[in-house]
């Protein structure tokens, strides 16, 4: 029995540290744990409720709007009022904009180096020394769309900004809409940089996915799951609320079943928090560390629906949605976020059509000193979720559970692993001391752990196998 520590996992967003155990070429036995802590929901008591979606941002640069989004929901239900139906369409068109630039960023940025080989030189090197099996005409023709990637990317977040004013952490979501004007000028040079953007998407960015695919086919068995799936469902229409992608869940690939927001829980177990209580909703959960805690290993908690685990995602919305039927591997992950890039982008440009030229983005309302609501969205990763509740008009309770926190979770009180521990368990390996496979997999799923959690505690002399 072979065990390696990967600490941090380099190309993603902070730090992660990957303890694997590896038997006869094979991983056997895996954790997965953050090593930071999230103060966010400690740092919301006592604040105006309305600036919730202004603040909690702060928790992630590279997923920033999707917080604005959630804690406008959660607002709008604990304020009983709903967006202005240009409003609703505005505050779409700036999440879309910040969910296309991270897909774009995720494949160009952090996960290309895992398949394509870079000159032998920063910022390129030095890397794993794992199977790099493209031909070098294809492996020089990516590499030249890397450099695009990163530009149309930027696109993106200068889209955002039209309505947005700023990214990352856009200024304008209100829990009644934007404050930004749709007008002409701006409707217009939003779809002049969004048919820029889906005219690449489509001739490049999904081209190039399907060129590792290719090459690749075995990764569509290789960090697979169990085929349980969540979604919160994303982008309400005005007045009805109806979801452009639907709320459900799927287990071990069957049958998609509605979602019942009651049913989650989050276990803290094996997560460096105390309670008198192992499990419990967000609505009654509690944020209190306690890093000296026997047998934890991660500041994430472990979400689960029904008692299981879950995966999000692009992935999960496909198959909810009934769009994907093939697999759930490291390249089912690529490929379905690819093909929704393009999706979002054609949803995008039927919002532009549908929007008033100078109508109004918000409406004006009175807070409510009590009440409470939960945001739900899918995001960037999968689904995000906002509780709070507001006594005396200051927030008294507010958690968060992210998209990471559900897929990176640690064990549970049954034992049960997170979808991405569970993904390791059987991956092949070739070098010990090298690992790319296990980087693969766990950079397929897209990990953000400033949203999950914000604290360093690095573990002095802790080995290093980069991957």
């Amino acid at each position: 029995m072979t065990k390696r520590t990967i600490f941090p996992v380099s190309r993603v967003h902070e730090p992660l540290r990957v303890d694997v155990e590896i038997q006869n070429n094979q991983v056997v036995d895996a954790t997965v744990g953050a090593t930071l802590f999230r103060g966010f929901e400690n740092i919301m008591i006592g604040r105006d409720p309305r600036d919730a979606a202004l603040l909690t941002q702060r928790i992630c640069g590279i997923c920033s709007s999707a917080h604005a989004i959630s804690a406008a929901l959660a607002l709008q239900q604990a304020f009983q009022i709903e967006p202005t139906p240009n409003g609703q369409h505005l505050m779409n068109l700036i999440f879309a904009a910040d969910i296309i630039q991270n897909h774009i960023r995720h494949f160009y940025v952090l996960v290309i180096y895992d398949y394509v080989k870079g000159p032998m030189m920063p910022p390129y090197a030095p890397r794993p020394e794992g199977d790099y099996r493209l031909p070098q005409k294809r492996n020089e023709e990516l590499l030249v769309h890397i450099k695009e990637g990163m530009l149309k990317a930027m696109r993106a977040h200068e889209m955002l900004a039209i309505f947005g004013a700023k990214i990352p952490m856009q200024q304008t979501i209100l829990v009644t809409g934007v404050t930004e004007k749709a007008t002409v000028d701006r409707i217009s040079a939003y779809k002049s940089i969004l048919h820029e953007l889906m005219e690449w998407v489509e001739h490049v960015y999904l081209y190039d996915v399907a060129v590792v695919a290719d090459y690749y086919k075995d990764y569509y068995s290789i960090g697979s799951t169990a085929g349980n799936m969540i979604s919160y469902g994303m982008f309400p229409q005005p007045i009805t609320g109806k979801r452009e992608y639907a709320p459900g869940i799927m287990i071990g690939k069957g049958n998609i079943e509605p979602l019942d927001v009651a049913k989650i829980s989050e276990d803290i177990t094996y997560s460096w928090y105390q309670d008198d209580i192992s499990a419990r909703n967000p609505q009654q959960g509690a944020t209190m560390p306690n890093r000296d805690k026997k047998d934890a290993y991660s500041w994430i908690k472990a979400p689960r629906y029904k008692g299981k685990a879950f995966e999000g995602g692009p992935l999960a919305r496909a198959w909810i949605s009934g769009k994907y039927q093939r697999g759930t591997g490291v390249m089912d992950r690529l490929v379905t976020r690819s093909q929704e890039t393009l999706n979002l982008c054609k949803l995008a440009d039927g919002w532009l059509a549908q929007l008033s030229p100078d109508g109004p983005t918000f409406s004006h309302y009175t807070a409510p000193m009590q009440g409470e609501g939960f945001g739900l969205t899918d995001a960037m990763r999968g689904g995000l979720g906002h509780w709070l509740r507001i006594k005396g008009g200051k927030i008294n309770h507010y958690q968060i559970v992210t998209p990471t926190t559900w897929t990176f979770s640690p064990r549970d009180q049954q034992g049960q692993r997170g979808p991405v521990e569970e993904a390791l368990i059987g991956t092949p390996v070739v070098n010990a001391d090298d690992l790319i496979e296990v980087g693969r997999i766990i950079r397929s799923f897209d990990p953000c752990f400033t949203c999950a959690v914000h604290m360093m505690d690095a573990p002095a002399n802790a080995p290093v196998i980069l991957i």
